[in-house]
């Protein structure tokens, strides 16, 4: 699936384009990103490992503990995928 509207997910981005890129892998569009949906997402970008990788994710980034990951958790998701997917995420 192509990224849209956003920059390259192996250079910078900001918050909201990690946002935006992460909206493209919400195939139900319930507006919060599963496991599987996260898995996807880590894949796209050339990620091993995506299933242990994904099952972490979700793990470290979803507070109340419902197995998604929803707007309220995105900052939590942002800290994951900055330390362990080495997307590079700036404020602006």
């Amino acid at each position: 699936m192509a990224i849209k509207n956003t920059r390259s997910v192996d250079g910078e981005m900001t918050v909201e384009d990690f946002k935006e890129w992460l909206k493209n892998f919400d195939k139900d569009e319930d507006g919060r990103i599963s496991r599987a949906e996260l898995r996807e997402a880590i894949r796209s970008k050339g990620g091993r490992f995506t299933t242990w990788k994904s099952s972490r994710g979700i793990r470290q980034a979803d507070s109340n503990h419902n197995g998604f990951i929803d707007d309220a958790e995105i900052d939590n998701l942002v800290a994951f995928a900055q330390k362990n997917l080495g997307i590079k995420i700036v404020p602006y």
